[in-house]
């Protein structure tokens, strides 16, 4: 039997049906774009950075589509976040993504995130596409998951 955290909702429910298994094109799609230290590939200072990001987005009058927010593991030391915005944000950095990107929604504990990504790439070259960059979306946050009794992960990537 799962038990459920009966606590206040901080990540909206995440359905996985629009992100599994799609190809978007995306033309100057609108994100705001911060830096979360890592260790390890392990976050230290997510939910401030988070915040700190959130607080931008609602001093600008801004939504968060989807509540989109994709990491990006650039070393074992730093995670940038892209959060998607409908607007430019006013002391954000402010950036755009283009091109094609396919997704596909897993769920479970993070330590199957090498089986995903291995996953993934097999998925992309069965659809006759190449991964040019990855992206991880982490759909809620821990406290969240445990509640909702899913941990969804959505790999994205910049494909050709």
């Amino acid at each position: 039997m799962t038990t459920k955290i009966e606590t206040p909702e901080c990540c909206p429910r995440f359905d996985p049906s629009p992100w599994d298994g799609k190809l978007f094109e995306w033309n100057n799609k609108r994100f705001v774009k911060d830096s979360v230290t890592t260790q390890f590939y392990m976050p230290l200072n997510f939910g401030e950075v988070i915040m700190r990001m959130n607080e931008k987005v609602a001093r600008a009058g801004a939504e968060m589509p989807d509540w989109l927010c994709l990491s990006d593991h650039t070393s074992e030391s730093n995670m940038d976040l892209y959060l998607a915005v409908d607007k430019e944000v006013d002391g954000a950095e402010n950036v755009t993504l283009n091109g094609k990107f396919l997704s596909k929604v897993y769920e479970g504990d993070f330590e199957k995130t090498g089986e995903w990504c291995q996953d993934f790439e097999a998925y992309a070259k069965n659809q006759g596409l190449e991964v040019k960059k990855w992206y991880m979306w982490y759909t809620t946050c821990p406290a969240c998951a445990e509640k909702y009794g899913k941990n969804y992960v959505v790999i994205i990537s910049k494909v050709d």
